[in-house]
């Protein structure tokens, strides 16, 4: 069988392909923009990548075309796909008719934290010896690869995104999981909601797929999902929560953080104590979506004593606060942010990480949200945790962006020019100084042209 890909370079459709091949199909696939790490993957798995939508992209003609979400109608590729009667589906189609068909699904659906959990979810199977299949977001460095098949269990990323032009509905709707995780909801996506009535409505499509027989977990307390629930639930829940120590809980999984900075933790269940974890994450965001791959994990027989030990030798996906490079003692990390919830709980984990030294913070942009100008009242405060941030004023921002250097207690500046604010990030980099690059795209490059700068000074 021979399918080709529409907006292939995706994470989401890059796994979709590593799992065709695994299949034994043939795959091909068009896309605009190829950068890493899904580029890399693509060549090393040598699918052929080509540039734009042609028509002639579809010669000789698939067996099925699958459309990523990013493909609109009047592009040249879909309206051949639909001139010619080609068979078509969407990318979570193809994936609940090919590959989850007869599996015990584990999804990690939410706001925030969706990659990194799903990344842990898979390890702790992993470590049990269950050799799960998994689709994350990214690129997991415990298994190098954002996909593959697996045997009887798979670990899917469960993205609220809609599923292509064709079909609104989110993504996850076509995953009919028998465990659900939930872990926080938020106003994102301005782009396909309207608000977050219309966020809930799709997540309550969700809830109605898990079976009597199936598991939710859940934070607690959290009004935004309470409310999700009181739209209706008819498969048992179990909910979880992080907290410092001295804090109390009635949720069903406990985490106490036991080092400032989250590298620590005690998990308890029902309130007593069973395990202890030291780890090389940080952050209590990264202890909460811990919490929640552990509940998850034990509905598929894993002991939780057993998944705390797998954590201790889990790495993080790429591009999670990941290190990119050094130059002398200033340290410069890749974070995949869209969202102020996010940057701030990033930036708060490395301020517990790093104390004194100084945090500087470099953001763009770059999701349509944020474009939007819908996180403005709130961009600028995430930012505080940094001694300097800076933040990059693209062409397709939609608001006034500069208004956020007026931040009460943000030393925040606003650039639109990429070489002033590699230079002027360059100039402000000292001594044991930590520099978080915040995008979720490519970037232009920015982080290594950064480190080169900065080399280029040291010479």
């Amino acid at each position: 069988m021979h399918i080709h890909i529409l907006g292939i370079c995706g994470t989401f459709m890059a796994g979709i392909a590593r799992l065709a091949r695994e299949l034994g199909m043939t795959v091909t696939g068009s896309d605009a923009h190829a950068y890493p790490p899904m580029s890399e993957q693509l060549a090393a798995l040598g699918i052929e990548v080509m540039s734009g939508y042609e028509a002639n992209h579809l010669d000789p003609v698939p067996d099925c075309v699958v459309i990523g979400n990013a493909m609109t109608r009047g592009n040249p590729a879909v309206e051949h796909v639909l001139d010619k009667g080609l068979r078509f589906t969407s990318g979570p189609a193809w994936l609940a008719e090919h590959v989850l068909q007869g599996r015990w699904v584990l999804a990690v659906s939410g706001t925030h934290g969706k990659t990194t959990a799903t990344s842990m979810l898979a390890w702790i199977l992993e470590c049990a010896g269950r050799a799960p299949g998994y689709l994350v977001g990214g690129v997991p460095e415990n298994f190098s690869q954002s996909a593959r098949l697996g045997k009887d269990y798979f670990v899917v990323e469960a993205d609220e995104y809609d599923s292509a032009f064709f079909d609104k509905r989110s993504k996850f709707v076509h995953y009919l999981p028998k465990t659900l995780v939930i872990n926080n909801l938020e106003f994102d996506h301005a782009d396909i909601f309207d608000d977050m009535a219309a966020i809930r409505r799709q997540f309550h499509h969700l809830v109605r797929t898990v079976p009597a027989a199936g598991r939710i977990l859940r934070p607690s307390p959290d009004a935004e999902i309470d409310q999700l629930m009181d739209l209706g639930c008819w498969t048992p829940i179990q909910t979880f929560t992080t907290a410092r120590g001295g804090d109390s809980s009635d949720a069903d999984w406990q985490a106490t953080v036991t080092h400032p900075d989250g590298s620590a933790f005690e998990l308890a269940r029902a309130g007593k104590t069973i395990a202890s974890v030291r780890w090389p994450l940080i952050g209590e965001h990264n202890v909460s979506n811990a919490l929640a791959s552990i509940a998850a994990a034990e509905h598929a027989g894993v002991d939780p004593r057993e998944a705390c030990a797998s954590l201790e030798t889990f790495r993080n996906v790429r591009r999670r606060l990941e290190v990119c490079g050094r130059v002398g003692d200033i340290t410069v990390y890749d974070d995949f942010a869209h969202h102020p919830t996010a940057i701030r709980a990033t930036l708060d984990a490395m301020r517990a990480h790093v104390g004194e030294k100084r945090i500087i913070a470099v953001l763009e942009p770059a999701s349509s949200t944020m474009r939007s100008g819908v996180h403005k009242d709130t961009l600028g405060e995430a930012l505080t945790p940094a001694d300097a941030a800076w933040i990059y004023r693209s062409a397709a921002i939609e608001w006034d962006i500069g208004a956020l250097e007026k931040t009460p207690g943000a030393a925040l500046r606003v650039s639109n020019d990429m070489d002033e604010l590699i230079s002027a990030v360059c100039q402000q980099a000292h001594g044991d100084d930590h520099v978080v690059i915040m995008s979720n795209s490519g970037f232009a490059g920015f982080h290594q042209r950064l480190l080169q700068a900065l080399q280029a000074r040291k010479q």
